[in-house]
């Protein structure tokens, strides 16, 4: 016999329990330590607008399904912009906010978003949270970047489908960085060289430390550098220092890397990435100077650089950013999904949808007409 229980603390559950149901999940960011850190550092609380409501299935006391979901109360750390969505309910005199997320938080990147054993359907969880939305009278529900398995299933129960874009680097079995620069045109390779020559020329070299080599020291060094990316905008930064120690406590299995840039033996700028076996992400970065070309090698160079060298087949180095397209990254289709309750919004967002995923579509077979690479090399 099932129960099905809504949680407010990842904590809550056995860590042991959480893993091995996810334990066919590469990514980082879907594991016990990841999940758990963000709420223990209150990176992720009713504060800021992010209430754990986990729903968590149970069946002879063991935990056989997890969903993550959030009670929000705002749009922050999302990457899926809904700003609009809310004006208009707003305006029609009904409330947008709380509404639901499934989401990793401040992550936006594909990944399994519901976790069960093979017993299980797909539909128990969806059952359970729209009646949840009945009895507490919540308008949306929105699951962001989902893996493609779930698809079939949001949409034959009503979900609606939104599509977006980002920028996604493959490695096509390169030996070396500059076997990689032959897939350009000379031009664009020539921009390349001279990007990352201005970065050597300044004098900065890079060391790579990962979780066999990390320390505290590291993690403090990174979050100054990150910290100062976010004050530079007068803005207060999504993560905080004890969340960044709380990855590094499970750093073998969340597998970080930070790549340091250094100047006269003194760390300038700081990129932190996760290794998720066949995907590299690129997440955060931050430096203390201004240094032309400096975070196009960092976020960027570095990355494809690690990926070369390690037989990673790609690298996600986060959302939005044309410019990415001229140094090899490649566009491509993400989705989310949104379950609307009231029959009036939710035709008012389909139509919303299908008329944003054709300019998508456009868009993407634009990019494909304007990629730097060779010919024979088109997307």
């Amino acid at each position: 016999m099932n129960k099905l229980k809504f949680i407010e603390d990842i904590s809550s559950l056995k860590e042991s329990e959480f893993d091995d149901l996810n334990s066919k999940d590469d990514s980082p960011f879907t594991k016990y330590g990841f999940l758990n850190s963000l709420e223990e550092s209150r990176c992720v609380s009713t504060v800021n607008g992010w209430k754990p409501n986990h729903l968590a299935i149970f069946n002879k006391k063991k935990l056989r399904g997890f969903i993550p979901l959030y009670l929000k109360n705002n749009s922050h750390g999302e990457f899926v912009f809904d700003h609009q969505w809310s004006y208009a309910l707003n305006r029609a005199g009904r409330n947008y906010y709380p509404k639901l997320l499934t989401a990793i938080p401040f992550t936006p990147c594909k990944t399994k978003k519901i976790f069960k054993s093979e017993k299980l359907d797909y539909e128990i969880f969806i059952k359970e949270i729209k009646d949840l939305m009945i009895k507490d009278n919540i308008e949306t529900w929105h699951m962001l970047f989902p893996d493609d398995e779930v698809h079939k299933t949001l949409i034959d129960n009503n979900f609606i489908k939104r599509s977006g874009y980002k920028f996604i680097w493959n490695n096509k079995k390169y030996n070396c960085f500059e076997d990689y620069l032959e897939i350009f045109t000379s031009r664009q390779r020539k921009n390349i060289k001279n990007e990352r020559e201005k970065v050597k020329k300044a004098g900065i070299t890079f060391k790579v430390k990962d979780k066999s080599n990390l320390t505290d020291d590291h993690w403090e060094d990174f979050y100054n550098f990150y910290n100062n990316t976010y004050l530079e905008r007068l803005q207060e930064p999504y993560l905080n220092l004890d969340f960044f120690k709380g990855v590094h406590a499970k750093r073998m299995q969340l597998n970080p890397i930070i790549i340091f840039a250094e100047k006269n033996n003194k760390k300038i700028a700081a990129s932190l990435f996760y290794n998720g076996k066949s995907v590299l992400y690129g997440r955060h970065w931050g430096a203390s100077e201004d240094v032309d070309s400096l975070h196009f090698e960092c976020c960027y160079y570095q990355g494809i650089d690690y990926c070369i060298k390690n037989k990673i087949a790609h690298f996600d180095p986060g959302v939005q950013g044309e410019h990415k397209m001229r140094r090899g990254f490649e566009a491509t289709e993400t989705s989310s999904y949104h379950y609307i309750m009231k029959e009036d919004f939710r035709n008012a967002i389909k139509d919303f949808c299908t008329r944003e995923g054709k300019e998508i579509k456009n868009y993407l077979k634009a990019c494909e007409r304007y990629t730097p690479f060779k010919k024979e090399y088109k997307i």
